[in-house]
């Protein structure tokens, strides 16, 4: 038998008329909502409870409840709140609002299925609730951060350090040497490291978490708030534990001269 969303959080009939819901996905632009859900950005709620310039999202009183898109159909609850103080603006955050306690414990864990066939974004729950299907509530806190294989790994700084203690990520990057990329998406510059010391990639990755750097004196000179805006990270090669450490240095070498990036036109190398 179908399990509604309203057969979760029981809203009385006489109420769902005071409550609305957003989905929330991403604009294409610079609105990403499941990347700020997994960075706990503020950003998510800011997009929860903003006005735009023709018409307010909610009134004092109602209950926002917000999801957030993480597949076809498929949406996330993230937060349930009471509209406490309409601020009066728009082309920004419009409302103060309380947190609904009794609901936290399905934030990040409920999953609806749920087609919206309209433009607008924000519905009435009372049109809409009962098309909103319960697909599944998780064990822990919604997170799509598995490890995608070495051949499609593409990190900016904020997803590496979002994953890099992930336990099937440090499984598999701790157990391979390598030789890793980064690039700098503002002057498409690139960097080649190889990593074959202790913890081997995850080693040689949680450096970049911890200062940005990685100890690498080409890199030194660069901004670290810089660094984390532009930065992405990603494998070239691997290479078993028992390899060489070599083979490796060689195959760093290899790729600097592929990629140019002891040019200092396209590449942060210097040696």
């Amino acid at each position: 038998m179908m399990i509604l969303l309203n057969d979760i959080l029981n809203f009385p009939k006489s109420q769902l008329k005071n409550v609305k819901i957003r989905f929330n996905q991403s604009n294409g632009d610079d609105f990403d909502p499941i990347t700020f859900f997994k960075e706990k950005n503020q950003r998510l709620y800011d997009g929860q409870f903003w006005n735009y310039s023709k018409a307010k999202s909610f009134k004092v009183g109602q209950v926002a409840i917000g999801f957030v898109k993480i597949g076809s159909n498929k949406w996330l609850l993230f937060d349930i709140s009471e509209i406490t103080k309409d601020l009066e603006k728009y082309e920004a955050v419009g409302y103060e609002y309380r947190t609904l306690e009794q609901y936290k414990k399905y934030f990040g864990r409920l999953v609806v299925r749920y087609s919206n066939k309209s433009q607008n974004l924000i519905r009435k729950a009372e049109s809409v609730i009962d098309e909103c299907e319960v697909l599944e509530i998780i064990e822990d806190t919604f997170e799509d951060d598995g490890f995608p294989g070495y051949e499609n790994i593409n990190l900016s700084w904020h997803d590496l350090k979002r994953v890099i203690e992930k336990k099937d990520w440090k499984t598999a990057l701790e157990n391979q040497k390598g030789v890793y990329l980064i690039t700098d998406i503002s002057t498409g510059k690139r960097y080649v490291g190889s990593a074959y010391g202790k913890d081997m990639l995850l080693g040689r990755w949680r450096n970049y978490v911890d200062n940005g750097h990685g100890g690498n004196i080409d890199l030194k000179g660069l901004d670290r708030e810089y660094i984390k805006s532009n930065f992405k990270y990603s494998v070239l090669e691997i290479y078993k534990s028992m390899t060489n450490d070599e083979v490796i240095i060689g195959r760093e070498s290899y790729w600097k001269r592929v990629l140019l990036t002891r040019d200092e036109r396209f590449g942060y190398n210097k040696n």
